[in-house]
Formats: C-alpha cells, structure tokens, sequence
C-alpha cells in the first residue's frame, strides 16, 4: 500500500513539475487544522514529508493562521506550537486578521504564481483550492499523508495550454524575462501601440506652380517616305599594292 502510495504521489509530482513549473524546495503552506491531524495521528511533519515528497520543502505558515490557532484556546495548544516552528510568509492582513482559509486563498491569488503547496483539513478551504489551477493539495487520512490527484480545473487548463488558447505560466515567466533582458517594459510597449499624429507642414512648392495649357508636346515624326542615303566607303589600291585610304561615293 505504502508503495502504491508513494508512485501515485511521484505521478501527481511530475504533472505539477512538467506542466506548472513545480521545482525544489517545494513551498507548503500549512494551516491549524492540518497540525492538529498530525498531532492526534503522530506523524513527523519535517521527518517524513520530504520522504513523501521525495524532495527538499519549505514548511511555511501565515501570521493569520497562527493568529486563529491563538483564539481558539488551549485545545489546539499543540498544533500551535507545531506551527509556530514553521517559516511564516508575510500576507497583506498583518494588522486585521483574517481566518486562516481565506488567508491562504489570497496567498495563492487566481494562478498560484509562487507554486505554493497546501496542507490542510479545512473543507471550505479544500473546494476553494479546487477553483484555482496549478494548487497541490496535501490532507491525512488514515494516519497517513496524501497528495491530492490534480483537481479538474488543473487538468482543463493543461488542456486549453496544448491546444493553444492559454499561455503556460513557464513560458509566461519566459517571456517576461527576455523583456527585462531587452529593455522593453510594458510603458515602452504601450507608447510603441500608439499613433503619433503627423504635424502640419507647408505645401510643396513645386506643387503651387501653374500647369501649363495644351499638355506635352508630341515627339517629331519622320518621313517614312524618306530613304536615308547609304554611304560605302572603298578602299583604293595603289601602284605598289598598298591600300591607300578609303573612298566615300553616295548612292
């Protein structure tokens, strides 16, 4: 079972690697609920996770997560001090807390551009996740990690990639970097897009002159009548036999 497990999680890898862009050290982000899991389950977050992931991670965490975990007492004491040992990324909700679900939506945006995994038990959060391509999803159950298979909204927007209607988050980072390496940021592109309007200048002089009446003169005809006269010239020899220079008659 532990075999079939880890090949599944090594498949979904891949996909997330060839088709998002997914590289070492994976990024977890990781709410209460999920530590508390682990907690009742007795799994080892940082000893067993890279094993799973066959890989190295970063175990992340928000200030609005632990925020929660504070407010909901002393049952969840433990799952807090899992938390805390974990890296907390900044998120824009540093003076007004938020609950840790729609946090870790707002860390993720509408395409996930920091490849963030996910690690939760949350459902909410879970069908939220399920809404934005390219989210890896990590629950426990049956004392054991799992990494979800890709949601449908993945797989459709690998689809519509093949098919040419999207551009890849890897070639849209591509493209981005040969613009910063070429100078060209979106100001100068949005002044090339633009038309310049042409000054007004003074009429060609040449144009102001008058034309002339009766139109061009016709070239001159010859006579086909007329024969043009051939002209030979002879070469006379001299007494000795030399020739001597030649002699023009008309016919």
């Amino acid at each position: 079972m532990g075999i079939k497990r880890q090949k599944q999680a090594k498949k979904t890898l891949s996909f997330y690697k060839y088709n998002f862009s997914f590289r070492e050290p994976f990024q977890i982000l990781f709410d209460g609920t999920f530590c508390q899991a682990a907690l009742k389950n007795k799994i080892q977050i940082k000893e067993q996770m890279p094993k799973y992931l066959m890989g190295e991670v970063q175990l992340c965490t928000t200030n609005c997560a632990l925020k929660e975990l504070e407010t909901l007492g002393k049952e969840l004491y433990g799952a807090k001090i899992i938390l805390q040992r974990f890296q907390v990324r900044r998120c824009p909700h540093f003076k007004d807390p938020v609950p840790a679900s729609e946090c870790l939506l707002s860390m993720l945006g509408e395409t996930n551009p920091h490849h963030y995994f996910v690690a939760t038990q949350d459902h909410t959060l879970t069908a939220g996740l399920k809404k934005i391509p390219g989210v890896p999803l990590l629950y426990i159950i049956l004392n054991t990690m799992v990494l979800d298979k890709p949601c449908q909204t993945s797989l459709d927007h690998v689809k519509a990639v093949q098919l040419g209607e999207l551009v890849s988050p890897a070639q849209q980072q591509s493209i981005h970097s040969l613009k910063e390496e070429q100078g060209i940021s979106q100001k100068d592109g949005e002044r090339r897009g633009k038309k310049r309007k042409r000054k007004r200048s003074n009429p060609n002089p040449l144009s102001c002159l008058k034309k002339r009446k009766g139109g061009p003169t016709p070239p001159k005809k010859t006579d086909q009548g007329e024969k043009r006269k051939r002209i030979r010239r002879k070469k006379r020899r001299t007494e000795g036999g030399d020739m001597s220079a030649p002699a023009v008659t008309n016919k």
